[in-house]
């Protein structure tokens, strides 16, 4: 998603068998990458009960942004790596470096801006989240997401402000006598690695704990609740659904706090090592191994593959688009009618917030 320190080149190189291995993996990522976006785009441009919902816009934003990424940026990043050598000049070095910087800090920013969103859907009443999540304010969102990221992106690369103080460092390793090739070398002062990795990753990074802290402590909440009113033996409390449901609303808000924590868990994996070492390795004279670096990078892209799986997949009703698409309009996945319903539904509230429960439930998206 966002690429700060970027020197994939390696003084010893890779053998052919290592060079085999990297491009069958980092074209699987790839594959995965633009098929998975792809998928989730045209899931919602035809699905008209998608569309109805709010987060989905953020959803859809996102795929658009990861899909940009694994088109206009990892195959000149796969190419480099392989060939051990930049063959596209200075300028388009320049160019594609920018798209990288812009592309996955706008990936970073669409994954904050849904945790938000989902943090005013669950935890605060309808009435507060229609108010805040209005189609102005979700259109500001969604434009933040692409316009903060030009003002450490192009701006700044274009007019060399990574490089001050260093380019004579980054001269002598854009350039290998022994091996007579070029790279595309992006290295970072410190005060630019300590002001981009702000912006693209900690500010987020913050902000998302917050909000999935919040929807774990509330998802937990209902769950205990719940316990309690069957052991309680009550069939009919205030303001919940019969008793005979409980035991799917349990396991929904349950499952719905794991997928909270596969998601915080997949987003650190995957960029909290590069982040960490882009701060760090200008305070050490930039001798990070370039191997390390390429191995960080590449987990930050996987992320890019694994958006549309962890915002997407885990949703039934994109499952069900999906689906759809996959088999040609089959209608055995279409929605069944309202009257005609027969798939056990109840409702759950959080706080005000009312959920559709199906079995099995998969989802803690709210239901509009």
């Amino acid at each position: 998603m966002q690429t700060i320190d970027f020197n994939l080149h390696s003084s010893e190189g890779f053998g052919i068998a290592e060079k085999i291995l990297l491009l069958s993996f980092v074209s699987a990522v790839i594959l995965m990458a633009i098929l998975g976006n792809l998928l989730v785009m045209v899931a919602v441009c035809r699905d008209r009960q998608l569309r109805k919902i709010k987060t989905n816009y953020f959803i859809v934003s996102l795929a658009f942004a990861d899909l940009l990424v694994s088109v206009l940026v990892m195959p000149f990043g796969a190419m480099e790596l392989v060939q051990d050598n930049w063959i596209y000049g200075e300028m388009f070095c320049l160019v594609r470096t920018s798209l990288d910087v812009l592309l996955t800090t706008a990936s970073i920013l669409h994954l904050c801006c849904i945790s938000l969103d989902r943090y005013y859907a669950i935890c605060c009443q309808p009435l507060v989240y229609r108010n805040k999540m209005t189609p102005l304010r979700i259109a500001l969102m969604l434009g933040g997401c692409w316009v903060i990221p030009t003002f450490i992106s192009f701006l700044p690369i274009m007019q060399g402000w990574n490089s001050i103080g260093i380019i004579d460092l980054i001269q002598q390793r854009q350039f290998n006598k022994a091996s007579n090739s070029t790279y595309c070398i992006f290295m970072v002062n410190k005060p630019y690695a300590i002001t981009c990795s702000v912006v693209a990753f900690y500010i987020p990074f913050l902000l998302m704990v917050l909000a999935y802290h919040r929807i774990y402590v509330t998802a937990r909440a209902h769950a205990r609740q719940i316990r309690l009113l069957q052991r309680a033996g009550n069939p009919e409390p205030r303001q919940h659904p019969p008793d005979q449901h409980s035991s799917h609303r349990m396991k929904t808000e349950t499952k719905a706090a794991k997928t909270l924590c596969i998601i915080m868990g997949c987003f650190c994996l995957c960029w909290a090592p590069f982040f960490v070492t882009n701060i760090v390795d200008p305070f050490i004279n930039y001798t990070v191994p370039s191997k390390l670096w390429t191995a960080f990078l590449w987990l930050g892209y996987i992320n890019s593959g694994l958006n549309p799986f962890l915002y997407a997949f885990l949703n039934k009703a994109f499952r069900r688009a999906f689906l759809i698409i996959l088999c040609c309009g089959d209608e055995r996945y279409r929605r069944p009618s309202i009257l005609g319903q027969t798939v056990p539904c109840s409702t759950t509230t959080i706080n005000g917030s009312t959920h559709v429960l199906r079995h099995p439930a998969k989802s803690i998206w709210k239901c509009r």
